[in-house]
């Protein structure tokens, strides 16, 4: 692991050790494959896991990210029976990336729960560099 990736060691108010974080200037990328850098292919229609081609624009910016440094981890609704072919697919079309996370709860409507800070960001077509913007989130009650 890279220098600039190490985890941190990081504490508690009490001075306990708590899960380790990167540091500010390295992203944790997740990104999902189907309908995100390609095709949306159903499971359920395997062999065109095989044939579908890259979104030109994932690609790029995928790399970019990676190349500067970030961490690049597909999480995808495909089962661990296709993961021969999606890793063959990734690498034929020449994605940089560090893992791959299998069975993703399908459906959509994803609603994050972490410990961890959690940024989203719903693809909608075209992927470009991230910028600011202030939306309304759904956040925990804590005054209660």
């Amino acid at each position: 692991m890279n220098k600039d990736k190490e985890l941190k060691e990081a504490l508690d108010a009490q001075g306990n050790k708590i899960s380790p974080v990167l540091g500010d200037d390295v992203k944790n990328y997740l990104i999902d494959i189907d309908g995100t850098i390609t095709d949306d292919v159903p499971n359920e229609e395997p062999e065109r896991m095989a044939t579908c081609e890259p979104y030109p624009d994932a690609l790029e910016i995928l790399n970019k990210w990676y190349d500067e440094g970030h961490i690049i981890t597909f999480f995808t609704s495909r089962t661990e029976a296709h993961r021969e072919v999606t890793e063959k697919w990734l690498n034929k079309h020449g994605f940089k990336y560090h893992g791959i996370l299998f069975g993703k709860p399908r459906g959509g409507n994803y609603h994050w729960i972490d410990n961890h800070l959690v940024k989203a960001t719903r693809f909608k077509g075209q992927f470009t560099d991230l910028i600011t913007v202030n939306k309304s989130i759904e956040v925990f009650d804590d005054e209660k």
